[in-house]
């Protein structure tokens, strides 16, 4: 019996241990893996929406709070602002439109002065190769380039996909929800 309750101590101090030490790592690589996600997953979708700037949109992105989710807890908005001479010109940030087959993950960037769009770029899809998929090519997305945020873009707005209605609109829902964030929150993108 006192072999049984020595195990149990020593389990319970070694999981306890454990415990503690994965906390400890946990709060020191906290930050460095989520500027690693940033820099390596959302980074080549900021540069092909963003141009001209002068800072880092990774190091000076911007988080705003822009609702609940269904448990209460705040839902927060990564805004990476593109500087020229400290002042804000652009902005990109990621939002998401229903495709054929699941979500669809756009950055848009918009031009803050002309309340223009800088372009887009397509971060992640589930979309049917060789139909939907095609929503990343340069001849889709480039599209988007120049279009004016004042009412919301439908497919007679860009070169639309034929045979992918879905994933067409799914981007287009995309922007239109990324302008309206933007018209939204400007005070708080537009520091």
């Amino acid at each position: 019996m006192r072999d049984i309750i020595r195990m149990v101590v020593v389990l319970t101090l070694i999981c306890a241990a454990s415990g503690f030490a994965l906390a400890v790592v946990h709060d020191f690589t906290k930050e460095p893996i989520e500027y690693s996600r940033l820099k390596y997953v959302k980074e080549p979708a900021v540069k092909a929406v963003l141009k001209g700037y002068d800072n880092d949109p990774i190091k000076d992105r911007i988080s705003i709070v822009i609702g609940k989710d269904r448990y209460g807890r705040p839902v927060k908005l990564i805004i990476f602002p593109a500087k020229k001479a400290g002042k804000i010109f652009a902005v990109a940030f990621e939002t998401s439109g229903k495709g054929y087959h699941g979500d669809i993950g756009v950055m848009v960037g918009i031009d803050v002065k002309h309340n223009k769009l800088t372009g887009i770029a397509i971060v992640s899809h589930s979309e049917t190769p060789g139909l939907g998929a095609r929503i990343v090519e340069k001849s889709f997305t480039g599209s988007f380039k120049g279009k004016s945020l004042a009412k919301e873009l439908t497919t007679s707005d860009i070169n639309a996909l034929s045979g992918a209605t879905f994933s067409t609109k799914g981007v287009l829902a995309a922007v239109n929800k990324a302008r309206a964030i933007f018209k939204r929150y400007h005070a708080q993108i537009v520091r």
